[in-house]
């Protein structure tokens, strides 16, 4: 079995009793490591994630998830983890840490006799969004677009990593804790086949003759798996803070989403 997951933010302000948050991430990688050939994190796994040039002393807190990481990879298991927006700033570590392959652009595999193209999903759009959303929604959309090029920025990421980690992950974290009330407070659902970035973007894909059977996505914090018209799935795959769902890929090629309680 192939498993797939995604954002489960581990050390949000926002999310109460972090330890069992992380224990609960840690019992469904446990039940996944019972099949499973592979595992992709599909982004944002943490709320924030930066690597100092000095030791961070808070990375500490995610000991149970690395030695969880660890143990799966030494039993055979392939451990796949891709860069989300709250998380991008690894420059080896999580790799070091983990034993997890690190994925810091989209990517397309096939398993299975299946073709899937893989992606956190920020910053994925079709070519023509500033003409088919509205102004209001489209500066929103440029405003994010903005701060994805400066967090992606090399000097600005140098800047950053010669914080002191205390200084740092303090507004870090306080930052991200805005992001995750903002979105328990006024949650934005699923758009609609005709407004869904991620779908639209699957569907130009489609029409331009680049096919895959699966397009997996994370980032959007919905529970998605819609048929479209080339007869592609486009999957997005919830999260694992409030919705705790996955998806799981057979030897069949069948891809099915999940719901884990513990």
């Amino acid at each position: 079995m192939i498993y797939f997951l995604s954002d489960a933010h581990l050390g949000s302000l926002a999310i109460e009793r972090s330890w069992a948050h992380q224990k609960k991430l840690i019992d469904l990688l446990e039940e996944m490591s019972k099949d499973a050939v592979s595992i992709y994190m599909m982004g944002d796994m943490f709320d924030f994630w930066m690597e100092y040039y000095t030791h961070d002393h808070g990375k500490h807190q995610y000991s149970p998830f690395f030695k969880e990481l660890r143990k799966l990879n030494k039993q055979g298991i392939h451990l796949h983890f891709f860069t989300g927006n709250h998380d991008l700033w690894t420059f080896g570590g999580i790799e070091k840490l983990s034993g997890c392959q690190i994925h810091y652009e989209p990517c397309n595999i096939t398993r299975y006799g299946k073709s899937l193209y893989l992606s956190h999903g920020d910053g994925v759009l079709p070519s023509n969004w500033q003409e088919i959303y509205p102004k209001k929604i489209a500066r929103k959309i440029k405003r994010f677009m903005r701060l994805r090029e400066m967090f992606r920025s090399p000097f600005l990421q140098f800047c950053f990593r010669c914080l002191p980690p205390a200084w740092g992950n303090k507004f870090g974290y306080n930052w991200a804790k805005r992001s995750r009330l903002k979105e328990l407070d006024n949650p934005c659902p699923y758009k609609g086949e005709d407004q869904e970035e991620l779908v639209l973007f699957a569907k130009e894909q489609e029409q331009r003759g680049v096919h895959h059977d699966y397009y997996i996505f994370g980032h959007r914090h919905i529970e998605l798996d819609l048929q479209i018209a080339s007869g592609s799935r486009v999957v997005i795959l919830g999260d694992c803070f409030k919705q705790w769902t996955y998806a799981k890929l057979d030897n069949k090629g069948q891809l099915t989403m999940h719901n884990f309680e513990s």
